[in-house]
């Protein structure tokens, strides 16, 4: 069986009826799991829908995501796995067997997303990013200085104000000026 189509069924190792996520990820992530995790949100189950989501790992930490019913890849993905999750699955995989599906980029997720996004877990996230091999520390800082960056409505007003002045400030140099103030 080859579970979503790109990911062999692995070594089960552990299942949960009752799973807390962050429990689960920070089992992942203290085993060093290669393998995946199957979430199922708490109606699925009962309800034979097939909203389960599943994430993959590399040494314990998260590398990509998929949701079958929605066909979300990536960070979308954990967006779609909605309400309580009712059973975690986790099967090991040796790491060879993971090579190609990482390499699918709309699938993958940064490291502390699942950590923040699925269990608000800052120190997960914290060990999560610790954890992670430097390059993918990498497209944390730059995620979150972007994300910072764009959280910051004061300097973002400054650079419109800056961008504001020197548009005017050319139009003036250019004899522009009533082309400019009448777009305004």
């Amino acid at each position: 069986m080859v579970v979503d189509g790109h990911i062999p069924e692995g070594d089960l190792i552990r299942s949960r009826t009752d799973a807390d996520v962050g429990d689960t990820l920070s089992g992942v992530l203290d085993r060093d799991l290669t393998g995946y995790v199957v979430f199922e949100p708490q109606g699925s189950i009962l309800l034979g829908d097939d909203e389960r989501a599943v994430l993959t790992f590399e040494a314990g930490v998260p590398v990509l995501a998929y949701h079958p019913a929605s066909d979300a890849g990536g960070e979308d993905a954990l967006d779609a796995l909605s309400g309580s999750l009712f059973h975690a699955a986790v099967y090991e995989l040796p790491p060879d067997a993971l090579e190609a599906a990482h390499g699918v980029e709309e699938l993958r997720v940064r490291p502390t997303a699942p950590a923040r996004r699925l269990a608000g877990d800052e120190r997960l996230a914290d060990r999560t990013r610790a954890a992670a091999p430097e390059d993918r520390r990498s497209e944390e800082r730059d995620a979150s200085s972007v994300a910072d960056f764009l959280a910051d409505a004061e300097r973002i007003e400054e650079i419109k104000a800056e961008a504001r002045a020197e548009a005017q400030a050319r139009a003036d140099e250019w004899g522009l000026r009533d082309q400019l103030d009448g777009a305004e």
